[in-house]
C-alpha cells in the first residue's frame, strides 16, 4: 500500500485548500490505494506515460522517482520512453530521458 502523501497541503494547502484535498485524499488516497484493481507499478507506468505525453516535465521527477520505487528498472524505463517517442515526439522522449537518467543513476 502507498504511504500516505500529503505534498498537496504540503505545498498547496494555504493556497488551494480543496485542490490539497482532492490530491491528496481522493487522488493519492481513494485511486491510487486500489491496488486489487491495478498494481502500484501498472499505475506508476501509466502515470509516467500520460506526463512524458502531456508533456507535464515538473511533475516527472517525482513520478519516475516512485515509478523506480514501484519495480520499474532502468532497462523499463529506458524502452517505455523509446517506445513513446515515436508517438508523442521526439523533443518530449528526449526531455524524458534526462529525468529518467538523473532517477535511475542515482
Amino acid at each position: 500500500m502507498a504511504k500516505k502523501q500529503t505534498a498537496g497541503r504540503d505545498q498547496l494547502g494555504d493556497f488551494a485548500p480543496k485542490f490539497a484535498e482532492l490530491n491528496d485524499d481522493v487522488l493519492f488516497g481513494q485511486v491510487w490505494s486500489r491496488e486489487k484493481e491495478l498494481s502500484l507499478r501498472d499505475r506508476s507506468l501509466l502515470t509516467v506515460t500520460a506526463l512524458i505525453t502531456k508533456g507535464a516535465f515538473e511533475q516527472l521527477p517525482y513520478h519516475m522517482q516512485t515509478a523506480k520505487n514501484n519495480g520499474i528498472t532502468k532497462d523499463e524505463i529506458a524502452e517505455i520512453i523509446t517506445q513513446l517517442a515515436f508517438y508523442v515526439g521526439w523533443p518530449n522522449a528526449w526531455s524524458a530521458f534526462n529525468v529518467a537518467k538523473k532517477v535511475w543513476d542515482d
